[in-house]
């Protein structure tokens, strides 16, 4: 039960997270912020249902691994190589800080989803009870 309490928990703040991103993205210009942008929409909404519908259901963790890995990549991109976050024109902009904080703990939460929900899977292969 524990467990489950976790995942929901990271879940929750890894969308929390992640909407916050989108939308940093897009005040900055980073992100043209038109229709097109509003395909993580539906994405977020079967991960929501997912963390709070599906709860100990193999297409619960699955969808949950899959959003949490997509999360898991957005600071990647953002700081790798020559044009991550610290050579860009974020590092020196204002709100800058807010900008890697979120990238951090989406990083942290996503990562923390993707183990527990593996952990999920994993128990529900091996028939152990819930």
């Amino acid at each position: 039960m524990r467990h489950n309490i976790a995942l929901t928990v990271s879940s929750l703040l890894s969308i929390v997270f992640i909407t916050l991103h989108m939308a940093d993205d897009i005040v900055r210009g980073m992100e043209k912020g038109g229709f097109s942008s509003l395909i993580i929409v539906p994405i977020l909404v079967i991960w929501l249902y997912a963390t709070l519908e599906l709860t100990e259901r193999r297409s619960g963790y699955v969808i949950i691994l899959l959003g949490s890995l997509l999360g898991a990549v957005v600071p990647v991109v953002h700081f790798r190589g020559t044009g991550g976050v610290a050579a860009g024109e974020i590092a020196t902009s204002s709100g800058s800080l807010f900008f890697v904080w979120t990238q951090i703990a989406l990083g942290v939460t996503a990562v923390f989803s993707v183990v527990l929900s593996l952990r999920g899977l994993w128990r529900l292969r091996r028939g152990q009870p819930r």
